[in-house]
């Protein structure tokens, strides 16, 4: 599930990196994925706006299309290329951690 606090922690954290290089992952259907290298160019309420390197073409995304993983954004930091959310961790029933009322 997606709340409000995810979606603006994730638009402030892409305000912070606007004009830097990014790599965007996704999929065109039918098995046919692409990742291209863009640039962060703007940050809205509700979508941000990339500039992809290689035909220079502006594309926008919204928020929840990264946090649901439809799309997915690599950051350059410097020295390679990170995660902008990090993946998601899977845990099984094992590490389910109960919480029992005290008395």
């Amino acid at each position: 599930m997606i709340y409000q606090n995810d979606i603006l922690n994730l638009q402030s954290n892409i305000k912070e990196k606007i004009g830097q290089k990014i790599i965007v992952k996704g999929s065109l259907g039918r098995s046919r994925l692409f990742a291209e290298k863009a640039t962060i160019e703007k940050a809205y309420p509700s979508f941000f706006l990339v500039k992809y390197d290689e035909n220079e073409r502006n594309v926008s995304y919204q928020y929840k299309d990264v946090l649901t993983r439809t799309v997915e954004v690599d950051v350059f930091d410097g020295t390679g290329y990170s995660p902008l959310v990090p993946p998601n961790i899977k845990h099984s029933k094992k590490d389910k951690i109960e919480i029992t009322p005290q008395m």
